[in-house]
């Protein structure tokens, strides 16, 4: 199955995400992907305050992160989010950092689970957390 295209963020490299080396800080590159999953579930009625009242919500368990290409102050990007696949308790979602020409600056491969706040555990997702991981981007 090809990923499945849910959400795109657009945003701006600015000062703060960059490092003595002129590009954005590799730590950096996961603070920007975090805002655009935020974005991504906030948008689809699952934000902070759904998760609160739930006590359940996205948990990440692992990550693969590729760096292509610099991106420099004031550049133009956006954070495409694809939903990979659901295999019993974990999803896979891959965010793809573009810049203004469509290159890949950064590609990130996420293993997330539906937690449990209050058991601290996975839960097999729920089908209002299925509908916001695998519904397409508009």
């Amino acid at each position: 199955m090809s990923p499945l295209l849910v959400h795109r963020y657009p945003l701006q490299i600015i000062e703060k995400h960059l490092d003595t080396f002129g590009h954005v800080n590799n730590a950096t590159y996961l603070a920007l992907f975090e805002e655009a999953r935020w974005d991504w579930i906030t948008k689809r009625g699952f934000g902070l305050e759904a998760i609160r009242k739930t006590r359940t919500g996205p948990v990440v368990l692992e990550v693969n992160v590729r760096f292509k290409r610099e991106m420099h102050n004031r550049e133009e990007a956006v954070i495409e989010t694809s939903f990979v696949e659901q295999a019993r308790k974990v999803s896979r979602i891959l965010q793809v950092l573009k810049k203004s020409n469509g290159v890949s600056a950064c590609e990130a491969e996420f293993t997330i689970g539906f937690w449990d706040l209050e058991e601290r555990k996975l839960l097999p997702p729920t089908p209002a957390w299925l509908e916001v991981v695998t519904t397409p981007c508009e």
